[in-house]
């Protein structure tokens, strides 16, 4: 069998839960794929909210504000998100997330652990302790520990969100995707000019993907 090499660019914010959904997706169709891709993922910075305030808003509040959404089609987005998660092996912890939080420095670091070959790990991890467990990914005490659960070393953690290093680098990519035209997220960019939008379920993936393959 012959084995297709693909790039695939995942742009993407941790609290985005479509984005967590948009992975676990992905995966499932890779899966699907076996051995007849090999597939590189780079996981690109994307903030939904940057100018969030450090101890971040209410999410009840913050989707009014931004959304105009009621309490009720709130709770009803939720369950479709929860059901959807479900559907490809991701849990959304019931009633865990109560606020939205700035994650520039969670991108920092997913950029250093990029550089350590544990980009994945950590940001699964971070999926999961935010839309899982609750967990708030603007801590930097929370992003070591994190870092430190997917092997990466605590200490260089401690160094990197303590310093300054990678926010030009993680500024400049999120300048690139919103030149190129990327305003929402999961965007999905395979080989650097094929575009996969939104939190698809596997087969919407599986189908492009093998579409893009059979081209190469």
């Amino acid at each position: 069998m012959t084995t297709t090499p693909i790039r695939i660019d995942f742009v993407s914010d941790v609290s985005c839960p479509w984005c967590a959904i948009g992975l676990n997706s992905l995966e499932v169709a890779l899966g699907r794929l076996g051995d007849g891709v090999q597939a590189q993922i780079h996981f690109q910075p994307f903030e939904l909210n940057p100018h969030m305030v450090p101890e971040g808003q209410d999410i009840t509040e913050h989707l009014r504000q931004k959304y105009g959404a009621s309490p009720a089609q709130q709770e009803q987005t939720r369950e479709m998100i929860r059901q959807r998660g479900a559907d490809v092996g991701f849990d959304f912890g019931v009633g865990m997330r109560s606020r939205i939080y700035n994650t520039f420095d969670a991108h920092r670091l997913l950029h250093w652990a990029g550089e350590q070959g544990r980009q994945k790990e950590l940001k699964k991890a971070l999926f999961d302790a935010y839309f899982t467990r609750g967990q708030d990914p603007s801590s930097r005490t929370l992003l070591v520990q994190v870092a430190g659960k997917v092997g990466l070393d605590e200490a260089e953690a401690v160094q990197v969100l303590s310093s300054g290093r990678y926010a030009q680098e993680v500024r400049d990519m999120e300048h690139f995707y919103h030149r190129n035209g990327i305003q929402s997220v999961p965007a999905v960019i395979i080989d650097e000019k094929h575009l996969i939008s939104g939190g698809q379920p596997p087969e919407a993936f599986e189908r492009a993907l093998r579409q893009i393959m059979a081209s190469k």
